[in-house]
Order: structure tokens, then sequence, then C-alpha cells
């Protein structure tokens, strides 16, 4: 199945893809994209009710970005409680990262410093900042999930006790907003592809397998989640959709899946993805909606 397009492209604008700890509230979800639309391009929207979440894809300049995100940050702040937030997703915060995308060599440093210069506004608002990954100060903090782990109520603890101690801003969560994690990186995919069992522990396992601390594909963080729908769902960020495309983590899914007696039956695309990450894409697993001209990230920036 060809997913992909021939679109040339100039990969000048930064990208930033900040994720939200809101999904079913459609005013709060207009909210915050009207307050990024304000100072960037909006590319993409994507949310979900289960995972509560959303996800924004926006594009500018450097100051274009740093402005929309910290004004969609202070936003937040107002429209998004933690003290009721229930979802599945792993959070600490309302903003709960923020990401600079470099989508070219040549911005690297660009997009570090557009990352630096969001995470002092963001910690002027009194939410702490995390730096991970590129940016982490120290090796463990690399990944997301050694700060999400517990979940807010364990971060509150974590920097109470100083074992945790934000890069910058307060040293404890914001009471409504908690805290944000912000790095600077190079384009990743999210994407979600549903099991035809119910059971969560199946997605578990196959999560295992996949991901790359468990000796699976380089690259590739997942988690196994259940679904309302029947479903259960594996959550899976690949970290190089070039070397390692959909197509491959598809494949090892089935593989793993299939020692439970399970198969992979629908995939789903969070934000944007570059057209090489669908190469030689199955046409058994269909990514649910899927518009080339809509989710394909040279197509929308062409």
């Amino acid at each position: 199945m060809n997913y992909a397009s021939s679109a040339s492209w100039d990969p000048l604008p930064l990208v930033a893809v900040p994720n939200f700890s809101e999904g079913r509230s459609e005013r709060v979800i207009g909210t915050l994209e009207a307050t990024l639309a304000g100072r960037a391009r909006v590319l993409n929207r994507h949310f979900d009710s289960e995972h509560n979440r959303c996800v924004f894809t926006i594009a500018g300049d450097r100051e274009g970005l740093v402005d929309a995100l910290a004004a969609a940050a202070q936003e937040a702040i107002e429209v998004i409680d933690m003290r009721r937030y229930k979802g599945l997703h792993p959070h600490i915060g309302a903003l709960d990262v923020c990401p600079v995308v470099w989508q070219a060599e040549t911005r690297h440093e660009e997009a570090k410093a557009a990352a630096r210069d969001v995470a002092e506004r963001i910690a002027a608002l009194g939410i702490p900042v995390f730096y991970y990954g590129e940016l982490a100060t120290s090796p463990e903090r690399v990944e997301r999930a050694y700060f999400r782990k517990g979940g807010p109520p364990e971060l509150a603890k974590r920097m109470e006790s100083g074992e945790l101690v934000p890069d910058l801003g307060p040293p404890r969560p914001h009471p409504t907003a908690g805290a944000t994690l912000v790095t600077s990186r190079e384009p990743l995919v999210a994407f979600n592809v549903e099991l035809n069992t119910p059971d969560p522990e199946v997605a578990r396992a196959v999560a295992t397998g996949l991901r790359e601390a468990s000796g699976g594909l380089a690259g590739v963080r997942a988690l196994g989640l259940p679904r309302d729908s029947g479903r259960c769902q594996v959550s899976i960020n690949v970290h190089d959709p070039i070397g390692v495309p959909l197509a491959d983590v598809v494949a090892e899914i089935k593989r793993l899946a299939a020692e439970h007696g399970a198969e992979p039956v629908e995939a789903e695309l969070i934000g944007l993805a570059p057209e090489a990450a669908f190469e030689d894409y199955p046409e058994d697993v269909p990514i649910r909606g899927f518009d080339p001209r809509r989710d394909v990230m040279e197509n929308v920036l062409g």
C-alpha cells in the first residue's frame, strides 16, 4: 500500500509537538488550538478521550514557536486541572511534554536554543521544567518514563524529598498544572496498534518484546494499554522512523502477538510522520483515517 507521496520538501520551519493532558473537552482543545494558531502554524491536531490527551504539531520561526508554546502553557494553567485528571496515558502535567523538533541538521542548534527558551518561559509561569532526551542533565533523565513512574503523586513525593530537582522553575509541582518535560529532537513517529483481544496483558507482553530496552527494535518505546473498544492497544514511539519504518514495527508486532494467539488489526497515527516511515507499509493493518495529504510531514510542509 502506498501511503507516501513524492512531494518536494524544503525542511526550513522549526516544528514543535506539544502534548496536553486533555482529550475530552472540545472546548478546551479548541481553546488551546486557537492559542497556538495565534502565533504559529498548526499543522495537525489529534486527541483521544481514553488517553485523555491532545497532541498538536505546529511550525514557525524560533520566536513565533516559543511564543506559541509559552502562551499555550499559560492557557493550560487556566483550562486544565490535573487534580481532576484521569486518563490512560502516562503524564506529569497539563502541558505534559514539549519537544522542539529539528527537521535538518542545519536547524539542530536552533531547535536546542528554542527548547531552552520555551523552558525558561514555562518555568517563569511557576511550572517546574525537566529536560529529557538530548537536553537531559544526567543519564537517568533521558527517558520520560523516569519522571512519570507513579504519576503526579509520586512526582510530588520525589520532589518534596529532594530526590528529584527540576532543571528550571519551582521545587514543587504547580498545584493544578503539575510539571512539564522539555527537549529538542529529530522527528519521531507516535503510532498505536490495536490487537484483536481485550486482554491488556497481551498488549503489555507485545510492548515488552517490541521496545529497545528489552532487546527489541532500536529506538522503539512501547506500552501495552487496555481500550474500551474490546481491543487492547500497543502504544509506540519510533525514534528512528527512517531506519525502523512502520512496516518493520508492524511485522514485529505480528510475530510477538502470534505467540499469544492474537494479531494486529488496525493502527493509528498520532500527529505527522515523514514519508519514508511508510515504505512498504502492509495493507492488512490499515491506518485508521489516514490521508497522505494531511498526515505526511513533507506534504503538509511542502
